[in-house]
C-alpha cells in the first residue's frame, strides 16, 4: 500500500542537504522532521490541513520555519524535492495523489531521520501490544546502562532526537501507516507481535493488504539482522510464509517449545538466543500480568538477550516495569467497584485482551469510530463476563446489532461523564467498569488520551 512509486533520484540529491523539503502535518513527527531538515541545511516548509496547536506553532516560529495551517497550498508543496508526511494522512488524500503523479518522493519521518544516525534500531510493530513492548524494551535497555532513545509512535519524535541527541540505540514503535512510507529503512532488530484486523478502512478492507504493510518491518534486512515474531499468531505465520525473511529468526510461543527464541513451560518462561545461554523467569514475577503480556515480555526478553544483556538485569527490569497510561490502567475503587481505563484499546483485539484478563463481572464502556470492526471474536467473552454495555460514541448501531442477544442492557451515551455515571449505576460491589472502546476516538474526543483523561476525571467526580 505504498504512496510512493517514484524513482529515488530526488531522494539522493536531498540527502546532500540541498533542495526543498516539504513536511505535511505539524504534529510531533512533522515538527521533529522540520527541526532535523533545517539542521541538515534544507529549505523547509511545513503544511497542515488541520489546525496547528499552539505548542507546535511556537516550536516552528522559534526556529523561523515557514508554515501554513488549515490548507495545503499546491504552489508551495508541489515544488518539493521530497515530502515527509504524517502517518495520519492517507494515500487517497488529494495532495498525496498529486505528489505521486509528479513523481515527488513521499516518505515518513522515520525514513528521513534514519539517514542521519548510525544508531542500532529495534523496531516493534503489531496490531496490539506495540506501546507496552516498546516501553518495556526501552526500560530494560536503559536499566542495563545502554545509551538508548525511545521514539516512533510514542514519545518525542525520532527526527527531533536525531537532530539533538547522540543515542547508540533507538527503540522505535512503528505503525503500519509509518511502514507504508518507509523504503530504504532497515531495522537491525525487527519485532512483529501479531497481526489482527485493524485500520482496515485504510487497506481497502482487506486483511492481506494490512498484513503486507506490517511485513515491511523486515524489508532490507540481511542475514546479520534479527527478526522476532509470535509463532502462535496465524496471520503472522501466513504473512511470513509469503515474504520469507532472511534475518536470524527468533520465534516466541506459549503453546510449544522452540529451540531458539522464547517459550512457556507450565509457569516458567525460557528465553534463549544461543543454545547454552538461557534466561528463565516465573510468570508470577512479571510486572505485566495476563496472557497477552507474557507475549510482550517474551518479545522484549529476546531483544535483551540478542543484545547480550545480563540475565539479572533483564529479570529485575521485567519485574519492576510500570505499564503505560490508558492501557488497563486502574483509576479508582468506588463503593467496591473497580474502574479501569483501557482507552488505548482502539481495536477489537485489544478489547478482547482486556476482557480476557478480567476476573469479575464487567460493565463495558465501548464505541467510537468503527474502523470496519468484526465484533464476533468478542461474543463469547461478552456472554461470559459482561453484564451491560455502555456505548460511548455518535453511532452505536453496529454494537447494538452485534451484542443485543448477548447482554440484557445496552445504553447509548455521548460524553465520558454520562458514560461513567451510567456505568456506576449499572455496576454493583465487586464488579469492574472497564473502558475498552474497540474503536477510534475521533467522533467525540481529540484522541484516545483525551478520551482516557476525560473518563478518569469523570470517575473521580463520582
Amino acid at each position: 500500500m505504498s504512496t510512493n512509486n517514484s524513482t529515488s533520484s530526488n531522494t539522493t540529491s536531498a540527502m546532500t542537504g540541498h533542495g526543498r523539503v516539504v513536511i505535511l502535518g505539524a504534529g510531533e513527527s512533522g515538527v521533529g522532521a522540520a527541526k532535523l531538515a533545517q539542521a541538515k541545511g534544507f529549505d523547509v516548509f511545513v503544511s497542515d490541513y488541520g489546525v496547528i496547536t499552539d505548542k507546535y506553532k511556537a516550536a516552528l516560529e522559534k526556529l523561523s520555519i515557514p508554515f501554513e495551517s488549515e490548507k495545503h497550498s499546491e504552489e508551495l508543496i508541489l515544488n518539493a524535492n521530497e515530502v515527509i508526511k504524517s502517518p495520519g494522512i492517507p494515500p487517497t488524500a488529494p495532495i498525496i495523489k498529486k505528489l505521486v503523479e509528479k513523481r515527488i518522493p513521499v516518505i515518513s519521518e522515520i525514513e528521513f531521520a534514519k539517514r542521519y544516525t548510525n544508531a542500532k534500531t529495534i523496531c516493534i510493530t503489531g496490531s496490539n501490544g506495540k506501546s507496552t513492548t516498546s516501553l518495556l524494551t526501552y526500560h530494560i535497555l536503559k536499566n542495563a546502562g545502554l545509551n538508548v532513545g525511545l521514539a516512533g509512535n510514542i514519545g518525542q519524535s525520532f527526527a527531533a532526537q536525531v537532530a539533538t541527541e547522540d543515542y547508540e540505540y533507538y527503540v522505535l514503535e512503528i505503525s503500519s501507516f509509518m511502514l507504508d512510507d518507509m523504503f530504504a529503512f532497515k531495522a537491525d532488530i525487527a519485532v512483529l507481535l501479531n497481526i489482527t484486523p485493524d485500520h482496515l478502512d485504510r487497506y481497502d478492507y482487506k486483511l492481506e493488504n494490512y498484513a503486507a504493510s506490517k511485513m515491511r518491518i523486515v524489508q532490507n534486512q540481511t542475514a546479520e539482522d534479527v527478526f522476532i515474531y509470535c509463532a502462535d499468531d496465524e496471520e503472522s505465520l501466513k504473512a511470513i510464509s509469503l515474504i520469507k525473511p532472511v534475518a536470524k529468526a527468533f520465534p516466541f510461543s506459549i503453546t510449544e517449545k522452540v529451540e531458539l527464541g522464547a517459550y512457556l513451560e507450565e509457569t516458567t518462561i525460557h528465553i534463549l538466543t544461543e543454545p547454552n545461554n538461557q534466561l528463565t523467569m516465573s510468570i508470577s514475577d512479571l510486572a505485566l500480568q495476563g496472557k497477552h503480556n507474557i507475549y510482550n515480555s517474551m518479545a522484549s526478553g529476546i531483544v535483551s538477550k540478542v543484545l547480550e544483556l545480563r540475565n539479572e538485569t533483564i529479570r529485575e527490569s521485567m519485574g519492576n516495569f510500570k505499564n503505560i497510561e490508558h492501557r488497563l490502567e486502574h483509576v479508582a475503587k468506588i463503593s467496591g467497584i473497580d474502574f479501569i481505563n483501557d482507552s488505548k484499546a482502539t481495536n477489537v483485539n485489544s478489547t478482547w485482551y482486556a476482557l480476557e484478563s478480567m476476573t469479575s463481572d464487567v460493565v463495558l464502556i465501548m464505541g467510537g469510530v468503527d474502523k470496519g470492526n468484526d465484533y464476533n471474536m468478542l461474543k463469547d467473552l461478552v456472554k461470559s463476563k459482561v453484564k451491560a454495555i455502555v456505548c460511548l460514541g455518535k453511532d452505536n448501531k453496529r454494537i447494538h446489532d452485534a451484542f443485543e442477544d448477548d447482554v440484557e442492557v445496552i445504553v447509548n451515551t455521548f460524553s465520558a461523564d454520562e458514560a461513567a455515571q451510567i456505568a456506576f449505576h449499572l455496576a454493583k460491589r465487586g464488579d469492574t467498569v472497564l473502558l475498552s472502546p474497540a474503536c477510534a476516538s475521533f467522533d467525540l474526543f481529540k484522541n484516545y488520551e483525551d478520551r482516557g483523561n476525560q473518563f478518569k476525571a469523570a470517575v473521580r467526580e463520582l
